[in-house]
């Protein structure tokens, strides 16, 4: 006989009752075809990924099973039947893993929710918005602003600054008296 790893995910408005009903009847299919089922763990109500079946969060069941290849598709077949079954997942495995699966031993560490420096209540935001932040318990002095840039602009403020009236062609006096643009005269296309 195979070993296999399945999972299913049961809708989120069925009672943890009644998984564990469907629970013990897929468990009941594997045993009269032969097989047995060493270890199961309800991983309880999770958030999904993505919604399926107008649900965000479903029971999770993992069951390790040791059976024909015959009583795996039988169990299948019976959660595709069953509308409170949104899916599953079987995969043929070398060897089982030894105590409490992943998922498992994070419920049991507390950290199943644990998203680093996202609890710390200000969204995440705090190590970015102070990029010369120092560690806890180092002080640094603070930065003064360059006064000179600040008195610049009140000079600016103070003297707006005079326009030299415009020519017909839009060229300003100043423009002229500079010789920045040279002048062109033409007459009926022949330059002179």
């Amino acid at each position: 006989m195979a070993l296999y790893e399945s999972v299913f995910i049961a809708r989120q408005d069925v009672t943890q009752a009644q998984v564990d009903g469907f629970t013990e009847a897929f468990k009941k299919i594997i045993s009269d075809q032969g097989g047995t089922v060493p270890k199961e763990e309800s991983w309880g109500l999770r958030a999904l990924a993505y919604k399926i079946k107008k649900n965000r969060k479903g029971y999770y069941v993992l069951m390790n099973i040791d059976a024909p290849a015959a009583a795996i598709h039988e169990m299948e077949r019976q959660m595709r039947l069953n509308e409170d079954v949104l899916r599953y997942l079987s995969t043929r495995v070398d060897e089982f893993e030894e105590g409490p699966s992943a998922i498992m031993k994070a419920k049991e560490r507390g950290d199943d929710r644990d998203r680093g420096h996202r609890s710390e209540g200000d969204g995440g935001y705090k190590k970015f918005d102070k990029p010369n932040a120092s560690p806890a318990g180092e002080t640094s002095e603070p930065v003064a602003a360059e006064p000179k840039a600040v008195e610049k602009k009140a000079d600016d403020a103070a003297a707006p600054e005079e326009k030299a009236p415009e020519d017909k062609a839009g060229d300003t006096a100043d423009d002229k008296a500079a010789g920045d643009k040279p002048e062109i005269e033409e007459d009926k296309g022949e330059a002179k």
